[in-house]
């Protein structure tokens, strides 16, 4: 079961120890990261792609990385907040 702990500050939060059952560590990680990935998935373009110098190669890995915030942004500003009371697992 886990227990409510309350801080006075940040310093105190950072100072305390995180407490994992054993055998619960990677199913811990391994929400966190899904949680993670449900919240701003990376996409991809598809396929194998081929450059004929590194800065043509770079230039397709900034408009790749451009696209997906502005993606994220649009979908951020579609997505409803989450009311207050709501817990992830």
């Amino acid at each position: 079961m886990n227990r409510v702990q309350k801080f006075r500050s940040l310093e105190d939060m950072a100072r305390a120890a995180v407490v994992v059952l054993p055998g619960d560590g990677f199913e811990r990680f391994a929400r966190h990261c899904a949680r993670y990935f449900s919240i701003a998935p990376r996409t991809y373009p598809r396929g194998v792609f081929r450059y004929r110098t590194i800065e043509e190669a770079q230039a397709a890995r900034q408009r790749v990385a451009a696209d997906s915030i502005r993606l994220a942004e649009e979908q951020g500003a579609n997505m409803p907040a989450l009311p207050s009371s709501s817990r992830l697992k």
